[in-house]
C-alpha cells in the first residue's frame, strides 16, 4: 500500500467545509466570528462554521459565554 501516496492523492482534492457542530457533517453555509478577550487581542476573529440546522445553536453557545461577534455568508469576509 502507497500510504503518501494516497495522503497525497487526498489532499489535492477540493474538501468541502463542515459545520462545526460536533457530529454533523452537513455543509456550511455560515461563518460565525468570536473572540475570547481573555486570550485573544481584540481584533483576533476565531471561526467556526455552520449548517443552516445549527446556526442558532452555535451563536447562541458563543453569546453566552460572551465570545460571539458576527455571522457572515460563507464566501463572504473572513475564511478559514
Amino acid at each position: 500500500m502507497d500510504l503518501l501516496g494516497s495522503l497525497a492523492g487526498a489532499s489535492s482534492a477540493p474538501t468541502e467545509v463542515q459545520c462545526s457542530r460536533k457530529g454533523c457533517r452537513a455543509p456550511a453555509a455560515f461563518q460565525i466570528l468570536w473572540n475570547n478577550p481573555k486570550i485573544h487581542t481584540p481584533e483576533r476573529r476565531k471561526i467556526w462554521l455552520a449548517c443552516t440546522e445549527h446556526r442558532e445553536w452555535l451563536e447562541t453557545y458563543l453569546k453566552e459565554r460572551l465570545l460571539y461577534k458576527e455571522t457572515l455568508p460563507m464566501g463572504e469576509g473572513a475564511t478559514q
